[in-house]
């Protein structure tokens, strides 16, 4: 190659982006090279940069994990790649390190994946999938992860807490996995327009009352507090105390929740409802990147759904700043991504 050096942003601490030149590696025996084509801002990057939360951000470390990429340099001890492919770099696998999950260079031009495996280190993405649908791989994995271990499927009906890119990847998971009917929850009146789309029900909670709507959307069962929604999946994707106590107000016997949300502060549940009701809450999913993978890749495949409109905004990587601050505004925004086209 005759590239030198490449833009790379570096997460310096809370409100702190520097985007700065790095050397370009030298890829050797075992490693391929790739070029980062477009990659997406997670809500992991935007709560680093508004809360500076360094758990999984790492402080003067090139970050992002979102990415659909394009090989460029091959080891010669590789095989199953040609140069050109599309991938997707399998964060923590990817560069050799777990603890590197939200940290694996999306937001570089370029990135070196050591003793590279493929399946394993990198997932080939077809060409038949558009590029602004395939960079949503990985948030649509998080979705299918967590909801496929519900056993969703024909009859049964789900509510979803939160419009943002997770909750919109878990309700449209819930649909391709055969449910009747699934409820999207959120107060921007943007993103449930985005959902409308995707032959999902919405409910603004601040303008209509979530419990009736629900009621009369889905009918109702038995609980230990008189008559609950009849749905029997609920999805936390908002991250917010709102989403548990709705579940709890709304839940009838044996309803389940998957918490998707991470929640960085503890949220009371009352356990005796849990009990007598037998609720059953689980976390975001067991299931192996390579195993999700080929459930979201077969919907893309499908065509079913135009993923690619979820794509409300690009930038370059030198605007970096510009989209992380679009990325937490739910007012105007769906998904937001770094583009190197």
């Amino acid at each position: 190659m005759t590239v030198k050096t490449y833009k790379a942003a570096i997460y310096r601490d809370k409100g702190s982006i520097d985007v700065v030149e790095l050397f370009y590696p030298t890829c050797g025996d075992d490693d391929i090279i790739i070029r980062n084509l477009l990659a997406g801002v997670c809500g992991t990057d935007v709560a680093a940069y508004k809360h500076g939360d360094p758990r999984p951000v790492w402080k003067d470390s090139e970050f992002g994990h979102e990415v659909i990429s394009e090989v460029v340099e091959i080891g010669q001890n590789v095989r199953g790649l040609e140069l050109g492919d599309r991938v997707w770099p399998n964060q923590g696998f990817a560069l050799r390190d777990r603890r590197r999950m939200s940290n694996v260079g999306a937001f570089s031009e370029y990135l070196l994946i050591p003793q590279c495996e493929v399946g394993h280190s990198v997932f080939k993405i077809d060409d038949e999938i558009p590029l602004k649908t395939a960079v949503l791989l990985e948030p649509f994995m998080v979705g299918a992860r967590g909801v496929k271990e519900l056993d969703p499927g024909p009859g049964k009906t789900a509510i979803v807490f939160g419009a943002g890119i997770i909750g919109m990847s878990a309700a449209i998971m819930l649909k391709w996995y055969g449910c009747e009917k699934v409820m999207i929850v959120d107060v921007s009146d943007y993103r449930l327009n985005n959902a409308k789309s995707f032959d999902l029900e919405t409910c603004n909670p601040e303008i209509e009352d979530l419990l009736a709507r629900a009621k009369a959307e889905f009918g109702t069962r038995n609980s230990m507090t008189g008559q609950a929604c009849d749905v029997d999946f609920f999805i936390d994707a908002l991250s917010l105390s709102v989403a548990v106590d709705n579940f709890t107000l709304m839940a009838g016997r044996n309803a389940s929740l998957a918490v998707l949300g991470v929640h960085h502060e503890p949220v009371p549940i009352d356990m005796k409802l849990l009990c007598y009701n037998n609720w059953h809450i689980h976390g975001c999913g067991n299931i192996p990147s390579e195993v999700a993978s080929v459930d979201v890749l077969e919907l893309m495949r499908s065509k079913k759904y135009d993923l690619s409109s979820l794509i409300s905004h690009e930038f370059s990587v030198d605007r970096i700043v510009d989209a992380l601050v679009m990325g937490g505004n739910s007012g105007e925004a769906q998904k937001v991504c770094i583009s190197y086209l």
